[in-house]
C-alpha cells in the first residue's frame, strides 16, 4: 500500500512536470515526454551495445583511428539519409509519417504524424540529423564487435555517398551546359 505522503509527492511532481512542459512549449506543441522517452530508449540501446561489447571481452581502443572516424562519418551520413529520406525506404517510415512531396533527387519530404508517440518517432525517422546519432552508435558498436564486416559495409556506404556526389555533379554540369 502506498502511503498518502507518496501520493501527494507524486501528484506534486506531475503538476510540476506539466508546468515545465507548458512553460517550455510557449503554446507550441512540443512532445517533451516523447523526447524524454526517445532519450531513454537511446540510453538503453547504447547501454545494451556496451554490455555486449564488454561481455564479449572485445578491446576498446584508447582512441579511434582517424581513418575509422572519417569512414564512420561518411557512412553515417549516407545511411542516415537513406533511412530518413530515400523513396525506397518510405515503407519503413509510412506508419509514422505522412507523404508531403519530393525533396531532391530520390528523396522525399514527409511529416511526422501528430498522434502521441508516433509524433516523436516520426520526427526521428524523418530527420537525418536525429537518425545519424543512432546510426553512428550502431556503426561504432559494429566496429567493436564485427570490425571486418562493419568496415566492409561502411566502405560500401562511403562508395555510395561518393557515387551520389558524382551523379549530382554530373547532373549539374549537364544542366549548365545545356542551359536547363
Amino acid at each position: 500500500m502506498v502511503p498518502a505522503s507518496d501520493g501527494r509527492i507524486t501528484e506534486r511532481l506531475k503538476r510540476r512536470l506539466r508546468r515545465v512542459e507548458r512553460t517550455y512549449s510557449a503554446g507550441e506543441d512540443r512532445p517533451l515526454r516523447g523526447y524524454a522517452a526517445a532519450m531513454t530508449a537511446f540510453g538503453v540501446y547504447t547501454a545494451g551495445w556496451a554490455t555486449v561489447v564488454k561481455t564479449r571481452g572485445r578491446p576498446v581502443p584508447d582512441r579511434p583511428a582517424p581513418w575509422d572516424v572519417a569512414l564512420t562519418a561518411v557512412a553515417t551520413f549516407r545511411l542516415s539519409r537513406l533511412l530518413s529520406k530515400a523513396s525506397v525506404t518510405s515503407p519503413l517510415r509510412a506508419p509514422l509519417t505522412t507523404f508531403q512531396g519530393s525533396q531532391g533527387p530520390a528523396e522525399l519530404h514527409e511529416e511526422a504524424r501528430s498522434e502521441g508517440a508516433k509524433s516523436t518517432a516520426g520526427e526521428l525517422v524523418t530527420c537525418p540529423f536525429c537518425m545519424s546519432v543512432w546510426v553512428a552508435s550502431t556503426l561504432t558498436a559494429g566496429q567493436l564487435l564485427w570490425p571486418r564486416a562493419t568496415r566492409t559495409a561502411m566502405g560500401a556506404l562511403t562508395a555510395l555517398a561518393g557515387a551520389d556526389a558524382l551523379q549530382l555533379t554530373y547532373s549539374a554540369l549537364v544542366a549548365k551546359s545545356t542551359g536547363e
